[in-house]
């Protein structure tokens, strides 16, 4: 009898050299725990198929399919045959596997009737979906798929067929077999989770849910196996939540309440429009939180132009008039720049210490960028220091070392998810306390996402759009199917520099060179070409259907005195037409530009699309954005622009992002750089259990703060949610 494997035996011991070589290669699979904690995608059944449709060109897929029938053909390149073998999964759709050279013994196994699983890459070749010489397991001899599974592929030889994330080096039926040797001998650890917590919310043991979920014995007992799973996992993180909360309450820091004559109430005074309901509603909260004596750790969301600027700006004066330092982040100059101006114009006097025309109790406004010269840097980081400006604006420079500050009492922090984890504690670390922290997205948040992932966060949203703000209509534009649209567009946008107003040109890439004519562009390995290009589709564009119109081209490569004086030029007026990459899509403020057009649209996410429109329609004119596409309609690239066109509903399209995006990637997968095992955790459909999951750590962390009395859990929860996801979530 082998001796037990447990979590941390190599997998080599196990399946070998050369298999554990290509799981820890290809899925970064070491131990016996890591493969136990590798779930299954998915689960086939028979009789209830994949959808063959439903997939993607580019996408690397296992569907289990039909052989319906084989062909050859001799190859017209070179010698040999071509083997073509269509499958289907009973329901209509269809996919080609080809195989190249003389494999006559492939023929004879790849009957007409018999089922297997088919593993490979899906591309397309004359309109017709196919996978090149895939991987593949036949699961029995017969047409129906239910006849005897032969013993070399006993792991399917249940009613529900498990599919594993794979590689093309390892495909799921190796996984498969690997997860069978290891479940014979495995001895899976002691249950870490509460005696009490599992039988109040009735969940099974860990062993059983590690085998079910593998090798489910029913869809009842897979359900079960599965739920079991997902409460560890929103557990750990709930857990962590609330313990990092708890031992927050406990940081020093200093008051800063408003003062009664300051610069703040001399502020709201000279303010040209008056402040929506939301808006005051938010003040409150914060000015509250800036009177306490423990860090405001606040995070602010509202929809582009709902005026979360100015919610922050009342903020900083009241940090400023309370003796403190305000600093705020942006992620680009181009954007730091924009709130610097945009701060001077509303403060007006009040910002201009030390100047002619000053207001007698006035703040200084410093602008620190990487671009600046050396003696203004040296300038304006003697302001900075001696405290005499009140509010520094910046970029990542102004974490570098040579930035200090006399008293930094508030971080505020624009678009927090450009920034990472070690940038924002960066500039936290600049003050001598704890200072309270305020971050801005004008991402819309689900409360889900907000409840896993910003648990340990007040939350403040601002709902209501200021007066005199206009619709956005949106619409798709299929380029392939209808060519004429798209010259269309471009005669819409030149209506509307001819009526006085500007425009946006997007593009998913900067590009490297001109185009060429002689030259076309190339094709990825699915036959897609390269995405379009900022500098390469300015010049076709003011040769072609933009002739004779000002045309500026702005991306990150520029250098930041030449973005400036772009963007300038464009909110002066200059300019009709403005090129760009994603470079506009925070903070870029032009009222005059009514008319968007984003290239390649399908190439950009959901949430990016709807804060690159948020740049139109910020005056009193009507804003249009067009989604050029070539996706073709039915595609799932297809449906999400039309849902992007469909609303202007940021929470319904973060719903739809969330559903779309890996959960791994929301919950920090990619900002920690380490592997995860947070896999089956929905924050769109396990809402209830998510909720369930706090209350449970909430009564737990209360009674024992930090898992003393509870080791093995704490183990579990610190194997789930290792020290940097903590950090990370703790952040925000």
């Amino acid at each position: 009898m082998s001796e037990p494997a447990t979590v941390d035996t190599p997998l080599k011991k196990l399946v070998g050299d050369k298999t554990a070589k290509a799981l820890a290669t290809h899925l970064d699979l070491h131990t016996a725990g890591d493969l136990v904690y590798h779930f299954p995608r998915r689960y086939d059944e028979r009789g209830e198929h994949t959808d063959i449709r439903s997939l993607d060109v580019g996408e690397q897929v296992t569907v289990l399919a039909q052989v319906q029938r084989t062909a050859v053909r001799p190859m017209r390149q070179r010698r040999g045959n071509l083997l073509e073998v269509t499958v289907g999964d009973g329901s209509g759709g269809v996919l080609t596997l080809t195989f190249f050279g003389n494999q006559a013994w492939r023929e004879r196994e790849l009957r007409p009737g018999r089922w297997g699983l088919f593993a490979g890459k899906v591309t397309e070749f004359r309109g017709k979906r196919q996978l090149n010489g895939p991987e593949y397991v036949l699961l029995g001899e017969g047409g129906d798929g239910e006849a005897a599974v032969s013993d070399e592929i006993e792991e399917f030889a249940g009613a529900l067929i498990p599919v594993y994330p794979a590689a093309a080096a390892v495909p799921t039926w190796v996984i498969a077999r690997c997860v069978r040797v290891v479940l014979d001998t495995f001895t899976p650890p002691d249950d870490p989770l509460p005696g009490t917590v599992r039988a109040s919310r009735k969940l099974v043991g860990l062993g059983t849910a590690l085998t079910e979920i593998h090798r489910p014995s029913s869809k009842e007992e897979l359900h079960r196996a599965r739920r079991r799973l997902k409460w560890d996992e929103a557990f750990a993180v709930q857990l962590t939540l609330v313990q990092r909360k708890h031992r927050a309450a406990d940081w020093p820091a200093r008051p800063r309440p408003a003062r009664s004559g300051g610069l703040l109430d001399a502020f709201d005074a000279r303010l040209p429009y008056e402040l929506t309901a939301g808006q005051r509603d938010v003040g409150v909260e914060i000015a509250a939180d800036l009177a306490a004596p423990h860090p405001m750790h606040r995070l602010l969301q509202g929809e582009v132009g709902s005026g979360k600027t100015v919610v922050a700006l009342r903020a900083m004066l009241q940090v400023v008039d309370a003796g403190g330092q305000a600093a705020l982040l942006a992620p680009t100059e181009v954007l730091a720049a924009q709130h610097y101006r945009g701060m001077l114009d509303l403060l007006g006097p009040l910002g201009r210490a030390g100047e002619l025309g000053s207001a007698e109790h006035a703040t200084r406004v410093e602008l620190v960028t990487g671009s600046l010269g050396a003696a203004a840097r040296r300038r304006a980081l003697g302001e900075v220091a001696s405290g005499a400006a009140g509010i520094v604006l910046g970029t990542h420079a102004l974490l570098y070392e040579g930035v200090d500050f006399a008293d930094l009492g508030l971080v505020v922090v624009d678009e927090q998810h450009r920034f990472g984890v070690e940038q924002r504690d960066a500039l936290r670390s600049k003050a001598d306390q704890p200072p309270h922290v305020l971050v801005m997205t004008a991402t819309p948040i689900p409360r889900t996402v907000a409840m896993t992932v910003y648990g340990d966060l007040e939350f403040s949203t601002l709902s209501q759009l200021p007066r005199g703000r206009s619709p956005i209509a949106s619409h798709v534009v299929p380029a392939a199917e209808k060519p004429a649209y798209l010259d269309r567009a471009w005669r819409r946008l030149r209506e509307e520099v001819t009526a006085g107003h500007q425009a946006y040109v997007v593009c998913p890439r900067i590009g490297e060179g001109p185009a060429s004519e002689e030259e076309p562009p190339p094709v990825d390995d699915n036959g897609r070409r390269p995405p379009l290009a900022v500098t390469e589709v300015a010049p076709l564009l003011a040769e072609g259907p933009l002739h004779g119109l000002r045309i500026g081209v702005l991306h990150g490569r520029l250098p930041a005195d030449e973005k400036d004086a772009v963007m300038r030029s464009f909110a002066a007026g200059d300019l009709d037409v403005l090129v760009a990459t994603t470079v506009i899509e925070v903070g870029v403020d032009v009222p005059n530009a009514t008319v968007m057009i984003v290239l390649d649209a399908d190439r950009f996410g959901v949430s990016q699309l709807h804060q690159l429109r948020g740049r139109v329609g910020r005056g009193s004119a009507a804003g249009l954005c067009l989604l050029v596409s070539e996706a073709a309609e039915g595609s799932s690239a297809r449906e999400r622009l039309d849902a992007v066109a469909s609303t202007s509903d940021g929470f319904k399209l973060a719903e739809l992002d969330l559903e779309q995006r890996r959960e791994g990637d929301v919950l920090g997968a990619t900002q920690s750089g380490h592997r995860s095992h947070l896999r089956l955790l929905s924050l769109r459909r396990d809402t209830e259990l998510i909720r369930d999951a706090r209350a449970e750590a909430i009564t737990l962390v209360e009674d024992d703060p930090e898992l003393t009395r509870n080791p093995a859990l704490a183990a579990s929860v610190a194997a789930l949610v290792d020290e940097d996801r903590a950090e990370y979530l703790e952040k925000g």
